[in-house]
């Protein structure tokens, strides 16, 4: 077994992991980044699309915001719709800050080029990720490599960036961990289709029939959402069901709108859940984004919430490994789990708000907080600070 020595091992490839790596090598701290699967299939998934005002400035401060700022679409806010009302809210009027569509495969575009540009160490379809003495001051990683060979890395901290079901989140002991969940009785069928959006910003929409939502990810290219339940077969949702049941819940000709059907490029089934897992520090063992916590899509929380993660584990690994100060390290866990548990709140709130039950009473109690968020400034303004983004740290 090859023995090698990095400051951090980083697991997993995708925005949070990359993301870690380019600041803390801008902290002049040296990482490895181990990924099980291959670069094009990380580049390829097509999950979140929507980009908190947090966000875009972290990114724009460490120099990776180029091609967001030129290409990406800012946003003042988002349409509330039930069967013939549609209001806008407005978070630049209510709080001061936007967000901006630019598709998460856009985001791990620019980490990709930015981790090529600066020669950072990722190594991709690597096999057999284990974390070893976490407790102590020097754990390792072992792995086998692309050509099968078993290596060792000899490291100082290690942070799981490997989502729910990698080694990051398993490594922490059962006596330790404490873990929160809650299963939704619904999922989203979702579609991209080769369109112009139909819309200028989202449309959130309550319909009897169930959520529905108009999401894009560029001029050319939209993204929409059928509520469903758990346990559909994308193909009993043909196209043509998919776009007749879109255009009913999302109001087809009321007040003159219309929905533009066109070719569907792509067809899934989200299953939504939210999980928290405590704590998000174990020893020299860090977890960030989807290794630490889940959260359903409905308040484009997931890849905001890994942002925030992995910028205040940047300066605190900095500080614990360059300086000897633990201060911030030691911090990290009760610091990012503040803001990961307001956002889990968030998520679910707009959850449960947006999405049918059968239920004649919960149908009742939901027209009824749509028409106070959409009426009220101060419900209002409370969707917008939430959905627009809290300042990291909150």
């Amino acid at each position: 077994m090859r023995a090698q020595r990095s400051q951090v091992a980083v697991v997993g490839a995708g925005p949070s992991g990359l993301l870690l790596s380019h600041l803390l090598a801008a902290a002049d701290v040296e990482s490895v980044v181990l990924e099980s699967r291959s670069e094009e299939h990380v580049a390829a998934r097509v999950r979140a699309g929507i980009l908190e005002h947090s966000t875009v400035q972290l990114l724009t401060d460490a120099g990776l915001a180029g091609r967001l700022r030129a290409q990406g679409d800012e946003h003042r806010g988002i349409h509330l719709q039930w069967p013939h009302e549609r209001h806008h809210v407005d978070f630049v009027d209510l709080t001061g800050r936007s967000v901006w569509v630019y598709g998460q495969t856009e985001v791990q575009k620019d980490l990709v080029d930015a981790a090529r540009a600066r020669g950072q160490d990722v190594r991709h379809e690597v096999a057999d990720v284990a974390l070893h003495d976490l407790a102590g001051d020097h754990p390792h990683v072992t792995f086998t490599d692309a050509s099968g060979n078993p290596q060792r890395l000899d490291v100082d901290a290690v942070v799981g960036c490997d989502g729910a079901f990698g080694p990051g989140r398993a490594a922490v002991p059962e006596a330790v961990r404490s873990s929160w969940s809650r299963t939704y009785p619904y999922s989203w069928l979702g579609i991209l289709a080769d369109v112009p959006p139909s819309t200028d910003e989202l449309i959130y929409a309550w319909h009897p029939d169930g959520f529905a939502m108009h999401s894009m990810r560029s001029a050319t290219v939209s993204r929409l959402y059928l509520q469903v339940p758990n346990g559909t077969d994308v193909a009993d949702w043909p196209d043509d069901r998919v776009w007749d049941a879109l255009a009913t819940r999302l109001g087809h000709g009321q007040d003159g709108w219309e929905l533009t059907p066109g070719p569907v490029t792509g067809k899934s089934v989200l299953p939504m859940r939210s999980y928290v897992q405590t704590p998000m520090r174990h020893g020299r063992l860090f977890l960030a984004g989807d290794a630490a916590h889940t959260v359903p899509p409905t308040g484009a929380k997931g890849l905001n919430l890994a942002v925030a993660d992995v910028a205040l584990l940047a300066p605190a690994l900095a500080a614990l490994l360059r300086e000897g100060n633990p201060a911030l390290a030691d911090a990290y866990s009760d610091t990012a789990l503040r803001r990961v548990w307001r956002c889990t709140h968030f998520s679910w709130w707009m959850t449960t708000m947006l999405h049918t039950s059968g239920d004649p009473f919960d149908e009742q109690l939901q027209l009824s907080q749509l028409r106070w968020v959409a009426t009220s400034e101060a419900g209002a303004a409370g969707l917008a600070e939430n959905y627009a983004g809290l300042p990291i740290g909150f």
